[in-house]
């Protein structure tokens, strides 16, 4: 590494030019780079998404969700799958393994579903659907016009939103939901029929007998081809009216329009949407893998003004979400932690040097290295988002050590008098091979990232890539750069050399020596007191693990609430709709609330039933709350509960954070067993004994209660004598509360359902018994032919792995999920449960075993690679073990001041520990290999350690208080930008650093005495026998 030295001070220019060219390039890519909330990855998630139109949920798992279950088992990379059967939907969840190629999944699994398709339904088809996080909107408009009608709204957002918003750069897809569609709704009039002589089934035949476009092949007429079609679609009621039916009656032909009323109707309702308390209608806007989230988002609001202009009518267009304000804080304050970071840093150098021009030439290094690393993720292919720009914070300490020890160096050679090249390049040498061992050595505990699995090795493998490339980086400007500006700007002491001695006894008289020597030479005068004292912080530390509170990832402090309503099974959408409107005036009243959605009913796309769990029932509300992003976010939640607690005769209410993956999500118990009933008793109790932890509160069971419903028992031999059969009797049925769909028709350029209903709906049980049933021998009563009454069934059920299962979730309110994990576990332990049932937790409680399980197999494999590294740089198995010393006492001031913040270890903490492995080691490294140097020039063993120790002590007392300084904001929160990553990483980083260096440069030395010492006395030993033998 010497080399690169000589070289860039033998071509100072191409040095030079090659800066300025490394700047450009890195201020180019940082403009570059796309902003983004978190890095970019795939679900390794598939979901089956299957409508039954009418069905029970038991008749739709048993003649859907049992069938797609068994054709996706055979899917390659599969790792479980969860199914939910409700009325008239089945949602099967493939769950994939990470790494999967979805694309070629989602193919796997559409092949799979075409083989079955005749054991399903008629007129059912699956749909697969496969997410990535760019799939998730990054804007949530919501439309409301109060002069329009629905329908006339959807039609103009349709026309005139859409079009302007599929022209933004970097959108991929709006989608407009919330409003009903239209179909066009044909009721025949029993009496006309029978006068015309028309029965039902001509009715239908004539339907899908018209409106048909056949392509009857081609013609060739002299010299042109010219392709024949046959028909026309229908494209408005009057044509459908005008359909001629075959008529059986005296009075001739007639048409459909004189025997039955035709018209476009909406949809029933199966949901209601409302904006800040009006109706509306919402566009969700996703953007392209390379879009740029927040320049979508301000391209998305600087058109605001001109859509509400084309929609007229005092049209209104708000933002109900949007992810740019929330990245662009969190960049903001991360970027002032950064600078401030570098402020402190620099301030600490230049406490240490006391020369504005070392300073300089020492801070360089930092925009130099972070600049490289942006060159490195615009390569990459990464974006910058909450998780690469806290490396790049994180980073900031770190990239100055490697100049820190270099320039630090140099000034000492300067002092002795040296010539300036010969000073330059005699201080490289020394320490270069020292700088590079060390920052590999922390670059790569990075390395076992990757086999970190799940949705926390997706999330920090960029952090740990972004690391990495800076460390890289700094080295690269440490042994380049740093000699040449060295070399330019550094003034050489007119000192002879002669004086050295005179020097460098005056450093040791300076403060630092004269505190630090005694210390030393006192712990290698009394190695087992040293050792005592050593093992005693280390059963401390042991000791204090035991109270320390962990937790997953933690809260993102995102600017969204969302409020979950459910009221009894079976509750109509007009109840549940009154009682949303009362949760809606108290949002409405909340101080801190931006905007606020709410969703009664079934409302959801595909997407938001997939992956987010739409698609509630008649009796369910979702609210979507944001909040102002300057206000404080816990207690507008806190305010909030207090709310919703108070009001009456509204259900259940569960209010969660929209945490993007993080915050405290709920924890969940998976309950299974063999039959229904036994699987409720077990889900109540598991139910009753969550609600008894501690640190849990809105207890939701997902085996929802019974519903009523109707059930109709057809008597097979009355309906045989009545010349009708069960099969007609359901085709009837349905007919008349749901409509029969008969075709399409183009309205108003649009594809438009048709459908048939058999007269009026019945409004209760009694009127249903007595509803007229078309037979071969006239029309009966339906109670005649049939049992109707009214049971009880439930309104979903679920299964995992093919078997019945129940979810109990909570939402934690204590950030210790591994305490709240301990203590649910010994609720579940001590219950009862029935025969055949079996409780086990999941959710995010299993999601942190799972991710600490990973990170502590990387823990081990980055020590591994750490004395790898070293064992290659000392040539020693013996010396490396010793340097290793520093990493469990890191562990002592990283736990102490976790401890002493209230902070838990989580994620991002386990994340800090793994760089502290590197970090840690490298004052080690610096120190031994000077001691080594030392002793190579003929010193002993306690001298060559005092020597190595007293040279090395500035620039280890530099890089540690250089990265402290450093991480210092970040640590303290002052920004509060991403803290729930950034300080507890912070927090770890500088109390191991802070213990481990100060044990280094005490223990450190005092074992490499001891055991060198024991080594030369073996080496002597041996050499020995030899002469003894020959005498």
């Amino acid at each position: 590494m010497t080399r690169l030295a000589r070289l860039s001070l033998a071509n100072r220019a191409v040095v030079a030019l090659a800066t300025v060219i490394l700047i450009v390039a890195g201020v180019l890519s940082t403009t570059s780079l796309k902003q983004e909330l978190i890095p970019s990855l795939e679900i390794p998630l598939a979901v089956v998404v299957t409508p039954l139109p009418g069905a029970a949920p038991d008749v739709v798992e048993r003649q859907v969700t049992e069938v797609v279950e068994g054709a996706v088992s055979g899917v390659e990379g599969l790792e479980g799958t969860e199914s939910t059967s409700s009325n008239s939907l089945s949602v099967v969840s493939v769950e994939l393994a990470y790494g999967t190629d979805l694309q070629v999944a989602q193919q796997d699994l559409q092949q799979a579903l075409a083989r079955v398709a005749s054991r399903l339904p008629a007129d059912v088809t699956p749909t697969v659907i496969t997410g990535s996080i760019d799939q998730l909107p990054v804007v949530q408009l919501a439309v409301a016009a109060p002069q329009l009608d629905e329908q006339e709204l959807a039609t103009r957002v349709e026309e005139e939103v859409l079009p302007q918003l599929l022209g933004v750069e970097g959108v991929r897809e709006a989608t407009l939901s919330g409003a009903r569609e239209v179909r066009v709704e044909i009721v025949p009039d029993p009496m006309a029929l029978a006068a015309a002589g028309v029965g039902f089934d001509a009715v239908s035949a004539a339907l899908q007998a018209n409106g048909v476009v056949i392509p009857a092949g081609t013609i060739v007429d002299g010299q042109r081809s010219l392709n024949v079609v046959v028909g026309q679609r229908l494209s408005s009621v009057e044509d459908i009216a005008a359909i001629a039916l075959p008529a059986g009656g005296p009075g001739g032909p007639v048409v459909l329009g004189d025997v039955a009323t035709v018209a476009v109707a909406a949809v029933p309702a199966t949901s209601y949407a409302r904006t800040n308390g009006q109706a509306s209608v919402a566009v969700a806007i996703t953007k392209t893998p390379d879009g740029n989230t927040v320049s979508v988002s301000h391209d998305v609001r600087d058109l605001i003004p001109q859509m509400e202009a084309s929609l007229g009518e005092d049209a209104a267009i708000d933002v109900v979400f949007d992810q740019a304000p929330f990245i662009e804080k969190s960049i903001e304050d991360l970027s002032t932690e950064g600078l401030l970071g570098l402020i402190f840093a620099v301030i600490v150098i230049m406490l240490f040097l006391l020369s504005l021009r070392s300073t300089l030439v020492t801070a360089i290094s930092i925009p130099l290295s972070l600049l490289m690393a942006m060159i490195g993720l615009s390569v990459g292919g990464y974006s910058l988002n909450i998780l690469t720009l806290g490396a790049l914070t994180v980073a900031v300490g770190r990239v100055v050590d490697d100049s820190i020890v270099v320039i630090e160096n140099i000034k000492r050679h300067l002092g002795y008098g040296e010539p300036k090249a010969q000073a330059i390049l005699t201080a490289v040498r020394e320490v270069a091979g020292a700088v590079t061992s060390s920052t590999i050595t922390t670059a790569a505990v990075f390395v076992p990232i990757g086999i970190v699995g799940g949705q926390v090795g997706e999330l920090f493998r960029p952090f740990a890539f972004t690391v990495a490339v800076a460390l890289l980086a700094s080295l690269l400007v440490s042994l380049t750069i740093i000699p040449v500006l060295a070399y330019w700007f550094l003034r050489a002491p007119s000192v002879d050399q002669s004086e050295r001695d005179r020097v460098e006894e005056r450093e040791r008289h300076g403060l630092l020596q004269r505190s630090y020597l005694p210390v030393l030479r006192a712990a290698l005068g009394h190695p087992v007191i040293t050792l005592v004292i050593a093992a005693a912080v280390l059963g401390g530390t042991l000791a204090a693990s035991t109270r320390l509170e962990t937790n997953f990832i933690g809260d993102a402090g995102q600017n969204t609430l969302s409020v979950n309503q459910q009221l009894p099974a079976g509750t109509s959408l007009d109840v549940t709709d009154a009682a949303a409107r009362q949760v809606e005036q108290a949002i409405a009243e909340l101080e801190g609330v931006q905007t606020y959605q709410v969703t009664v009913g079934s409302g959801g796309n595909g997407l938001q039933t997939a992956f987010l769990g739409g698609g509630g029932g008649s009796n369910t509300a979702t609210f979507a709350i944001t909040t102002d992003l300057d206000a404080d976010q816990a207690l507008v939640e806190q305010d909030l509960r207090a709310v919703v607690a108070d009001l009456d005769d509204v259900g259940e209410l569960t209010v969660t954070t929209g945490q993007a993956g993080f915050g405290l999500p709920p924890v969940e118990v998976v309950v299974r067993a063999g039959d229904d009933q036994t699987l409720r008793e077990a889900a109540d109790l598991v139910a009753e004994a969550m609600g008894e932890v501690q640190g849990t509160t809105d207890v939701v069971n997902n085996l929802a209660s019974d519903a009523p419903a109707v059930q109709i028992q057809v008597d097979r031999q009355a309906a045989a004598q009545a010349g009708t059969s069960e099969t007609a009797i359901g085709q009837a049925m349905a007919g008349l509360l749901r409509g029969a769909p008969i075709g399409q028709a183009d309205i108003a350029g649009r594809t438009t359902d048709v459908v048939v209903l058999l007269g009026q709906a019945p409004t209760d049980v009694q009127a249903l018994r007595a509803t007229p049933i078309p037979t071969a021998t006239g029309a009966v009563p339906l109670g005649q032919v049939a049992e109707v009454s009214e049971v009880q069934q439930p309104t979903s059920l679920t299964r995992q792995d093919g078997v019945r299962t129940a979810a109990v979730t909570a939402t934690a309110t204590d950030q210790n999920l591994g305490g709240i994990t301990t203590r649910l576990q010994e609720q579940l332990d001590a219950l009862d449960l029935p025969e055949g049932a079996e409780a086990e937790i999941g959710g995010v409680s299993a999601e942190q075993q799972s991710a600490f399980a990973d990170l502590y197999l990387a823990l081990l494999a980055s020590i591994a690679i750490v004395y790898l590294v070293m064992v290659a740089t000392f040539r020693s198995l013996l010396q490396p073990l010793i340097l290793l010393v520093s990493v469990p006492f890191a562990a002592t001031g990283a736990l102490a001041l976790l401890l002493a913040t209230g902070t838990p270890l989580g994620v991002p903490s386990m994340i800090g520990l793994l760089m502290l492995v590197g970090i840690v080691v490298t004052n080690a490294i610096v120190l031994i290999d000077l001691v080594n140097q030392k002793r190579e020039q003929g010193l002993s063993v306690i001298d060559a350690v005092i020597e190595g120790s007293r040279y090395r002590l500035r620039p280890i007392l530099m890089t540690a208080a250089a990265t402290i300084g450093a991480l210092t904001p970040m640590a303290l929160g002052l920004t509060g930008g991403s803290v729930f990553i950034s300080q507890p990483l912070a927090l770890v980083v500088i109390g191991g650093l802070t213990t481990s260096t100060l044990l280094t440069l005490v223990l450190v030395p005092v074992l490499y005495n001891l055991t060198e010492r024991a080594t030369t006395a073996m080496r002597d030993r041996r050499g020995r026998r030899p002469a003894t033998t020959a005498a």
